[in-house]
């Protein structure tokens, strides 16, 4: 059972990492993409820091994801499990704050028909 309990570890470790990535590898595109787009200032702003808060949201999924595993997985005591209600709770409201800046609705609202997203022309 404890070669599990080490794949389970490091498969967490490794969603951990694949999470910071996606959250610099957003920041830098991000950058990439204000210094490319040709559009007003303020404009230029909006879009950029959309495109970073799409970064860190997708980057939160898989350190939500490798929370759950190691702490379910690899050491499913009661406090774990308790710590990580308290993470997820955290970061899922990081995340629906982040979703309702960047659309400007809540994340079980539908958007209208025919309607953009911000960003989108």
């Amino acid at each position: 059972m404890s070669s599990f309990n080490e794949v389970a570890e490091i498969v967490g470790l490794l969603f951990d990492g694949l999470g910071v990535l996606v959250i610099v590898l957003g920041t830098l595109v991000a950058a990439a993409r204000l210094v490319i787009r040709h559009r007003a200032a303020t404009d230029r702003y909006r879009l950029f820091r959309q495109d970073i808060g799409r970064g860190i949201l997708l980057g939160l999924e898989f350190l939500v994801a490798a929370d759950i595993i190691r702490t379910v997985a690899v050491t499913p005591t009661l406090e774990g499990v308790l710590v990580l209600g308290l993470i997820v709770l955290i970061r899922t409201f990081l995340s629906t704050a982040l979703q309702v800046e960047l659309e400007g609705r809540w994340p079980w609202q539908r958007a209208s028909e025919g309607s953009t997203r911000p960003g989108e022309e």
